[in-house]
């Protein structure tokens, strides 16, 4: 009777563990489905290492910004205008300057040469014409003298043949010598007018000849004081008061026309050369308003130039100063500038995220729950200033999002805040 109760007691066992193994393969094959519908816990952030902002509704004042310094508004280079060398430095860098005041002095024994022999031609020159003058005066003297004697006979000739006209009449003198004394009269009238034409024509024959001499003259005297000139730029000056801010050559330096040797600047008539990072510069023109912080107060100004293309990705912009300088500006004094692009006077707007650029769609983070989580939300932006952008969609008043940048979260769309 012992046999058969222990195998039964074996087959329950078996039964058993067979019902065991079932359930418990059942147990794990809910439980794998039950996690695999589970969605993974969102990762955690702490509140205290991102930068939040609250969507507004307003006016938003489109800016851009740019670093930079000031620079005075008229900077001269003063280059040489003749060949020579350096003999002396008047002055350095740092010293203020008037228009008359030399700077370099330089030589050039060639040019003092040079205008010597343009002042000793200038001089032959003149003689020239003096004489010259002298000896038509003489000739034309000389015409006029011949034309009156011509005159005189004449009248001599005129008074002969009226006097025999009125012997003839009363039959006290011949035909024929009246005849005479008429000819002579008629030949002396028409050598009269000939030798007035004579000393018209000469009169004007003389200008001819004096102008000739003293076109020569004139042509002498123009080299020369082009030689004069060039000898004078050997002290080369200023040319404007201001202050020496550069000076390029040493003594003993040979240097060639052209060559720059100085630089002078006027430091009362500053203005403001700012550089934008290009993305930023698309709407600036010329007249916008800027406003220029000098680290010793802020001063109004305008756009008065800007450069034909970015250098390095930044645009040079020169701005016109237009109110009164702080006291202790001056030249190469660091600024920031802010310039005023335009107004919208009834915006949708937050602040610049980390990564968002103007008239692009990105993806930011919003809260929800009262802050406790943040989901992903997409975001289309419109124009942008220097710390605020504008939305177009995506986002009302009100909502806060995560403006720090969130890249390595890139993968899930809901973060938790702790």
């Amino acid at each position: 009777m012992d046999i058969p109760r222990s195998e039964k007691v074996k087959r329950n066992r078996r039964i058993r563990r067979i019902l065991y193994l079932i359930l418990i393969f059942g147990a794990i094959s809910v439980a794998t489905v039950v996690l695999s519908k589970l969605q993974p816990a969102p990762p955690s952030v702490e509140s205290a290492t991102i930068v939040s902002g609250e969507v507004k509704r307003g006016e938003l004042v489109l800016k851009a910004h740019g670093l930079g310094t000031l620079v005075p508004e008229e900077v001269r280079w003063i280059s040489a205008t003749v060949n020579g060398r350096i003999e002396k430095r008047n002055v350095k860098p740092g010293d203020a300057v008037r228009e008359d005041t030399v700077l370099i002095e330089m030589s050039n024994p060639e040019l003092e040469r040079d205008v010597l022999d343009a002042q000793t031609q200038l001089v032959a020159a003149e003689a020239e014409l003096a004489n010259q003058r002298v000896q038509l005066r003489s000739q034309y003297l000389n015409q006029k003298a011949q034309a009156a004697t011509v005159r005189a006979d004449y009248t001599r000739a005129k008074i002969t043949s009226e006097t025999d006209a009125a012997l003839l009449k009363e039959g006290l003198t011949s035909d024929r010598t009246y005849k005479l004394s008429k000819n002579m009269a008629d030949e002396l009238s028409e050598r009269a007018q000939i030798e007035q034409e004579r000393l018209e024509i000469g009169n004007d024959s003389i200008k001819a000849q004096i102008a000739v001499y003293e076109a020569r003259v004139q042509q002498f005297k123009a080299l020369y004081d082009l030689r004069r000139k060039q000898l004078e730029s050997l002290k080369v000056r200023a040319g404007l008061n201001g202050v020496v801010h550069e000076v390029v050559v040493q003594v003993g330096q040979q240097v060639s026309f052209g060559a720059n040797l100085a630089r002078v600047a006027d430091p009362s008539k500053l203005k403001a050369e700012i550089r934008v990072a290009e993305t930023q510069t698309r709407d600036i023109a010329i007249g916008q308003r800027v406003k220029i912080d000098t680290r010793n107060g802020i001063v109004e100004g305008h756009v008065m130039s800007i450069a034909p293309a970015p250098i390095q990705g930044l645009l040079p912009i020169d701005v016109a100063i237009d109110g009164e300088l702080p006291k202790g500006a001056r030249p190469d004094m660091s600024v920031d500038g802010t310039i005023e692009i335009d107004r919208l006077k009834d915006a949708l707007y937050m602040q610049r995220p980390a990564f968002g650029q103007e008239h692009n769609t990105i993806t930011i983070f919003k809260y929800i729950e009262g802050g406790k989580e943040a989901v992903r939300v997409q975001v289309k932006l419109g124009r942008s200033s220097v710390t605020d952008i504008e939305i177009l969609e995506g986002l009302s008043v009100g909502a806060r999002v995560i403006l720090s940048d969130t890249s390595q979260f890139d993968s899930v769309n809901r973060i938790r805040l702790n």
